[in-house]
């Protein structure tokens, strides 16, 4: 069976939460014997054509970009030549130029989609999309989403209930790095002690200005991973905060953070808007038996984050809450301890790589099999 994904934006150019999960996806279908391949935009020039970790990579060069949305011009006849060898398309929701092609291909292949997020900041815009959106949501024939919070929060995908179900996000522990002991050993000297620690892209949505506003005053260590368009507010913001005690490490190559998830106290996640619709990286902190701290959006962090059990779940854009949930684990570690098991026991037992995989090669059978389109 071969499946084709279609996303904007893929390894190695981006390492963003979608792209770990499509990642997750052709790794472990593999296993499964599906052979996986991603189409995707880039804005490098070189080699278009890779191969990583066993699936092969098709890039082509981006056009131009209106509202985040990446066009491309060579992706149009790129896209139907590796449709039409395809058993199925995988596409990746919400990219409208993604719409487009469906539309102009005349795709009539099988067809599943990911239903990744709502569109929450761009309302205008948002609005002239609708048609498109619900005729291609409509023809496709299945539509899955991401956690059963999403789908029953969510008016887009309430209007499509009768093709779509629930299918979470799923990692697999063994396909990421092993730090060296050299490796470890250099964080924990830069970083003695315990810290909670944030991964991600610096985005408007992540809540980052409430975290920095939590911690103002207190000396509990937070280190930043990632970078984006919030980075350089977010750093005059600790300038004038004095916060001696966040540190902006930047993006890091995958071991570092690891490193960083296996050394950390905990996994803090202030996300406010409903634009996260996951948060992969709290489910790595999951993976690695971390006390979560995450905001209540009606979004997959509360499925992923449970209340009490894997850790402390707060109002959003609360700064007491806030700093009051980080207090309560910094004063508890048998709690935290005890929360970050739970949080591994949680991971192993619904959001495994495996399980994921399992769920979508049975959905691709099913919609293959049962996939009635005329030619």
């Amino acid at each position: 069976m071969k499946v084709l994904h279609f996303y904007r934006t893929y390894h190695p150019d981006t390492f963003g939460g979608i792209e770990q999960v499509i990642r997750q996806l052709a790794v472990g279908t593999a296993r499964l014997g599906v052979d996986a391949e991603v189409l995707t935009l880039t804005r490098k020039q070189g080699d278009l054509e890779l191969e990583l970790e066993g699936h092969k990579v098709h890039r082509v060069i981006q056009s131009f970009e209106i509202a985040s949305t990446g066009f491309s011009w060579r992706a149009l006849s790129r896209f139907r030549e590796l449709a039409n060898s395809a058993d199925i398309i995988h596409y990746h929701f919400p990219w409208p130029f993604m719409d487009l092609m469906h539309l102009f291909c005349g795709i009539r292949k099988p067809t599943i989609v990911t239903y990744h997020s709502d569109i929450v900041r761009q309302k205008f815009l948002e609005k002239v999309y609708q048609p498109l959106r619900h005729w291609f949501l409509n023809d496709v024939d299945r539509i899955v989403a991401t956690s059963p919070n999403y789908l029953s929060s969510s008016p887009v995908l309430n209007r499509y209930r009768d093709k779509t179900e629930v299918i979470t996000y799923g990692l697999d522990k063994d396909i990421y790095p092993q730090p060296s002991p050299e490796l470890i050993a250099k964080w924990q000297q830069r970083f003695a002690g315990r810290f909670f620690l944030f991964v991600g892209v610096l985005r408007y949505y992540k809540g980052l200005h409430i975290l920095l506003e939590a911690v103002a005053g207190t000396d509990m260590p937070v280190l930043i991973v990632g970078n984006g368009p919030e980075e350089a507010a977010l750093k005059r913001q600790a300038r004038d905060l004095n916060l001696d005690n966040v540190h902006f490490l930047g993006a890091l190559p995958e071991e570092d953070k690891v490193a960083l998830l296996s050394l950390c106290y905990g996994v803090v996640f202030p996300s406010h808007l409903r634009s996260e619709a996951f948060g992969i990286s709290l489910l790595e902190g999951a993976m690695y038996a971390k006390p979560m701290i995450s905001s209540e959006i009606g979004t997959g962090t509360s499925y992923v984050n449970v209340a009490d059990e894997t850790g402390v779940v707060v109002p959003p854009d609360d700064v007491p809450a806030l700093r009051a949930a980080m207090v309560r684990l910094w004063d508890k570690p048998a709690l935290a301890a005890q929360m970050g098991q739970f949080a591994q026991k949680r991971y192993q037992t619904i959001f495994t790589s495996e399980m994921m995989a399992r769920n979508y090669v049975r959905l691709y059978v099913d919609v293959i099999s049962g996939n009635t389109r005329e030619p």
